[in-house]
């Protein structure tokens, strides 16, 4: 059976003053012969491994707080917490380091030892030292109460010696009183004193003196005591603002007098370390680590206080979903709900799991729906910080949910089908954003990034989430994502061109580029169906630069893949056009987007892309031959001269098209090739035009011309009777004594090749069914218009 007795949580503070859970396990102290001395050991439940290996120093400051914590500081500005499940544990612990450090265990704190550097002038002091003795709380002594606070503050064992006087002698509480007094006399010495006083016993941060000082009894009077700064020369209102500015409202009807008191509390000591004491500087971050730590412990409590109430969470979230709720009391408990998601974050990850789950399934995904629709802005952007917390911590969950919802449609009365898709509610709100800065746009876009990125789909037994995901995606979804895209970019030129509208553009482009780099397949299906690139390159017509940017940015990362298919289709459109305008335009300016551009047309040379270096050079060789500042196109030129010289080299070949069966050529298929054939079923979808490979006999010859060439790996193959795929076809290739650059196909045998021939011929020209060639009514050619040139 599990030791439930000594199973703890560890935790180290960071450097925003949070805990961070380090992990659970199972605490032990026993002799490490390594250190040399008795440690502190802590092993994961789940594997064993060593989470912490921790020697107990004698000159450590241990502090035991709420019977179940021990709180430590391992090195300067590094504290770690252990935090146990039941207290007979932690006390168990505890008289062990007492023991090691020769400390009574009834006290709650160790005591330090002076440095080591102190150790011989101090060696027998340390031990001897009398304790603090207090004078007595009188106004008269407030000059001398506060210098002696100061110096005891000056050393660790002064400052320990302190604490346990103001303990034991119920200090805080006299100190209220005399602040009462003080300030019925308008005593204004007096209350300059005990702010001072009042402070230091802050940074004494010891626990046991903030459960005296936070008592709900003196809590208001204590913050008093901070009202009266001396050096600013206003006093500051804070418990003005608490009690009247800052009121409570009671959403949810709480019946539970200790989560009550707890939530009070926990506002109140949040604000005093935010708001009324000093802001620590650089050197004293942990300086308050003992007021975070209760701070953190209670907003855990709180969550947890109020997951255990049967009725609380249900009864929000059914108001919340109710469509007869009134919007200001939506505000109201949608904001609660976010606040108390906030609180939760503070839960260990796997509290924090089954918190999130709890939510899930009493409805907060279709109540985030609703209220991400809602026209009150104040409820919409409340909503989308809760989605933000959902989806940062377990996007799997809202993936899940989505995927579940692509089943569940509603027919309409004629007929149609209306589906309800958290994804495509969080894509419209983005798209409709009212925020002059579209802040409520950027919140989302990160939320939808997070969803769509790959890295955190997780495969799962029965399907692969990736895969069942994106195809989703790409379904449902993204034909709303880019809409604003292809509406604003119809006839060739940017329909609106307005700041706000440019900002969505730019995020829409953003996002697609992150598409580009991480789904291979999806998106180059959506790209040369909707000839998205086309649309894209519009943009750089606009007088927004960081919208020209992005435009450029997204077809950088296009042509950094190296694809054949994205290249062709680049060359098929003539998309280098707007680009190499865009770089004239700017007139050899030095900036950002001329740097861009040369980048670019840099990295097709470096990368030594043949059929991309040739189709810039002779199409558009004439427009930059004058640019001369940089050697980027000079370069492509001489590259694109030893390309064609080689060609000239090279004997020209017959091709011949095999329309049976696929047979696997005995020679060695290059890997990205053979990739690229096992998916072709993958990279199709309808409505993008390939040469089928069933139903097709014969065979048809045909004389390449030098634009063959262009069609890249997938025939290029030098030996006599090698074969290779393209398009779903066997493509057999043999030498032939020939410079003819303009021969046309051989006549076939029957009319089925001769059709076949031309099917072939359409793939090569036209990937998206809109052939430039067009058939009479037996199906042959017609005389072909003007195609485009692949070199």
């Amino acid at each position: 059976m599990t030791d439930t007795k000594r199973r703890v949580k560890l935790y180290a503070l960071n450097a925003d003053r949070q805990w961070d859970d380090r992990g659970t396990g199972h605490v032990s102290c026993t002799y490490v012969e390594r250190l040399k001395g008795v440690s502190l050991l802590v092993r994961a439940e789940a594997d064993g491994a060593l989470l912490l290996e921790s020697k107990i120093q004698h000159d450590t400051v241990y502090q035991k707080q709420q019977d179940t914590l021990i709180v430590w500081s391992e090195a300067d500005n590094f504290d770690l917490a252990l935090s146990f499940q039941e207290k007979a544990g932690c006390e168990e612990i505890w008289e062990k380091i007492c023991s090691v450090q020769g400390k009574d265990p009834t006290i709650e704190t160790t005591q330090d030892i002076v440095e080591e550097s102190e150790d011989e002038r101090f060696d027998d002091l340390s031990d001897s030292a009398p304790p603090v003795e207090l004078p007595l709380c009188e106004i008269g002594r407030l000059k001398e109460i506060k210098d002696l606070f100061i110096t005891c503050m000056a050393t660790p064992l002064n400052k320990d010696r302190l604490a346990e006087a103001i303990e034991n002698d119920g200090y805080v509480r006299k100190l209220v009183k005399l602040f009462n007094l003080c300030e019925d006399l308008n005593n204004l010495e007096g209350l300059h004193c005990l702010y001072d006083i009042v402070k230091n016993i802050f940074l004494i941060n010891k626990n046991a003196l903030f459960e005296m000082l936070f008592a709900d009894d003196i809590i208001f009077d204590v913050i008093g005591c901070l009202e009266y700064d001396p050096t600013l020369p206003i006093r500051k209102y804070h418990r003005h603002h608490l009690k009247n500015v800052s009121k409570f409202k009671e959403v949810i009807l709480i019946t539970n007098l200790e989560l009550l008191n707890k939530i009070h509390q926990t506002h109140r000591v949040q604000y005093i370390q935010d708001v009324v004491l000093p802001t620590p500087s650089v050197f004293e971050d942990n300086m308050l680590s003992a007021l975070s730590s209760f701070i953190f412990f209670n907003k855990v409590e709180i969550v947890t206080l109020i997951q255990e109430d049967e009725k609380f969470l249900p009864d929000l979230l059914g108001q919340l979903q109710d469509e007869s709720t009134p919007d200001s009391r939506k505000l109201e408990l949608v904001q609660f709900l976010k606040e108390f998601c906030n609180f939760s974050q503070n839960l260990q990850p796997p509290q924090k799991e089954g918190f999130f789950r709890t939510l899930t399934s009493l409805g907060i995904l279709p109540m985030l729906e609703m209220t991400l629709m809602s026209e009150d802005v104040n409820i919409k952007q409340a909503a989308i910080d809760i989605l933000t917390i959902l989806v940062e911590f377990s996007p799997s969950v809202i993936r899940e949910y989505i995927l579940q919802q692509s089943s569940d449609t509603v027919t309409q009365a004629n007929g149609s089908e209306v589906e309800l898709m958290l994804m495509n509610v969080i894509i419209e709100q983005m798209i409709c954003d009212t925020d002059p800065d579209l802040g409520r746009a950027v919140q989302l876009m990160g939320v939808i990034r997070v969803l769509i990125d790959p890295e955190n789909m997780l495969p799962s037994l029965s399907k692969v989430e990736k895969t069942d995901f994106l195809n989703y995606f790409y379904k449902h979804s993204v034909q709303i994502l880019i809409a604003p895209l292809l509406a604003n970019t119809v006839d060739g030129e940017p329909a609106r061109d307005d700041y706000q509208n440019a900002q969505l553009l730019a995020h829409i482009l953003e996002l697609l580029t992150f598409c580009v780099e991480h789904h291979s397949y999806h998106i180059k299906t959506c790209i040369l169906n909707k000839d998205l690139l086309k649309r894209v390159l519009v943009l750089m017509k606009s007088a927004h630069k960081f919208l020209v940017l992005g435009a450029l940015r997204f077809m950088r990362k296009i042509v950094a893949l190296k694809d054949e298919f994205y290249n062709r289709y680049i060359m098929k459109g003539c998309l280098f056009g707007p680009v190499i305008d865009c770089l004239l335009d700017n007139n050899g300016r030095y900036n950002l987007l001329d740097s861009a551009i040369i980048e670019l047309f840099e990295f097709i040379k470096l990368e030594d892309i043949k059929i991309l270096i040739a189709h810039v050079v002779e199409n558009y060789g004439k427009k930059f031959e004058h640019i001369d500042y940089v050697q980027t196109f000079k370069a492509l030129r001489i590259r694109h001269s030893q390309q064609t010289e080689k060609l000239k080299e090279k004997p020209i070949t017959s091709v011949t098209v095999s329309t049976g069966r696929f047979r696997r050529d005995p020679r060695q298929i290059e890997d990205e090739e053979e990739i690229w054939f096992n998916n072709e079923d993958d990279e199709f979808d309808d409505g993008e035009a390939v040469v089928p490979h069933t139903g097709m006999t014969g065979s048809t010859e045909i004389t390449a011309s030098e634009q063959l060439e262009s069609i890249g790996k997938s025939i290029d193959k030098k030996c006599e009777g090698s074969s290779t795929k393209i398009f779903g076809t066997t493509v057999k290739t043999t030498p032939i004594m020939n410079n003819n650059l303009a021969a046309t196909p051989a006549l076939s045998s029957s009319p089925e090749d001769s059709k076949n021939s031309s099917l072939l011929k359409k793939a090569l020209v036209d990937y998206e069914g809109d052939s430039d060639e067009e058939e009479d009514e037996n199906g042959d050619l017609k005389s072909p218009t003007k195609r485009p040139r692949y070199t």
